[in-house]
């Protein structure tokens, strides 16, 4: 009752927890992030992530320097300081425009819990500021010195695995690929509704364009803004999946939303990364929308697929 009548679209019905808080959003007036200038949008974001964040426990966390990449390194609670684990690198999403450590604070504390291990959030540079290639190249730099300082880590070198959401996706996935063709160690890649095709052509992209948080006008400002030259939107360093994927791919989990824009081509790209070669799992989180990893302090719908996607890591890396 409170959520309103149920909402079907594209022959998916969108869960009771996720209509609720778009109900609240355009209740309590928040605006909509790409209707702000960058920099208020930024705040918004990090106003948005901290009201489902909740409270989460965590061992210990402290700031490094990742190769001169800002990041910041999470440990579970079940491990020892000096105790050897699998590690994740993992890279926030936010259109490549927004976002930061703060808010992915709360999803790699939860990550690092439940799947025990450790979890390296890194602070990739952003657009407009630094647009593309900056942030992959932030993101290759910080994945080849976490793999050659994984002592100093505690990190099991054969258990070192790359993830991410959204526009974190996209970067997890170029840095496996950038693994493979490199001989680093990658065990595994965790990708959560990745961007894989920045020239917006799966249909999925039509049907849950509106309405549903993640929005058409966002998306396009973070493209435009990311990679101004439409020319190199089929760049294989900014759409994987138009790229030539090497052998030697790391298993994946690709984790994908029922009514998500984004859905259709983390499907594709799952499905790519199985004719390389690749061991792929794929889940399509029914009835959920774009953002549900970050909201993992309010409701249940979020906190029990966030729970799936750690117990995939922890039976991967763990």
């Amino acid at each position: 009752m409170l959520a309103g009548r149920p909402v079907r679209r594209g022959g998916e019905l969108l869960g009771v927890e996720p209509q609720l808080l778009l109900r609240l959003q355009r209740i309590g007036r928040e605006p909509a992030i790409e209707s702000l200038p960058i920099p208020e949008g930024r705040l918004a974001t990090a106003r948005q992530a901290a009201l489902v964040a909740g409270d989460q426990p965590i061992g210990s966390v402290r700031d490094l320097d990742a190769g001169g990449v800002p990041a910041r390194l999470y440990v579970p609670r079940g491990l020892a300081a000096s105790e050897a684990s699998g590690l994740l690198v993992y890279f926030h999403g936010g259109g490549f425009v927004y976002g930061d450590l703060e808010t992915h604070d709360a999803v790699c504390r939860v990550l690092a819990e439940q799947a025990g291990v450790r979890v390296l959030a890194v602070d990739y540079r952003l657009a407009p500021e630094a647009p593309w290639p900056a942030a992959v190249d932030d993101a290759v730099a910080a994945y080849r010195w976490v793999v050659e300082h994984a002592d100093e880590l505690a990190a099991d070198p054969g258990r070192i695995a790359v993830g991410g959401d959204s526009a974190g996706g996209n970067l997890a996935a170029l840095v496996a690929i950038a693994a493979a063709r490199a001989g680093w160690r990658c065990a595994f890649q965790l990708l959560v509704y990745p961007v894989t095709d920045m020239t917006a052509s799966m249909e999925s992209r039509r049907t849950f364009g509106t309405g549903l948080f993640l929005t058409t006008r966002f998306m396009d400002l973070g493209r435009d803004t990311y990679v101004p030259d439409r020319g190199s939107w089929t760049d294989p360093r900014v759409s994987p999946l138009f790229a030539e994927l090497p052998e030697g791919l790391a298993p994946a989990y690709v984790a994908t939303a029922a009514l998500d824009p984004l859905r259709d081509e983390g499907e594709a790209y799952a499905a790519r990364l199985a004719e390389a070669g690749a061991k792929v799992e794929t889940r399509c989180f029914g009835g959920q929308i774009h953002g549900f990893v970050n909201m993992v302090g309010v409701g249940r719908s979020g906190p029990a697929a966030v729970a799936e996607i750690a117990a995939a890591l922890r039976a991967a890396i763990g």
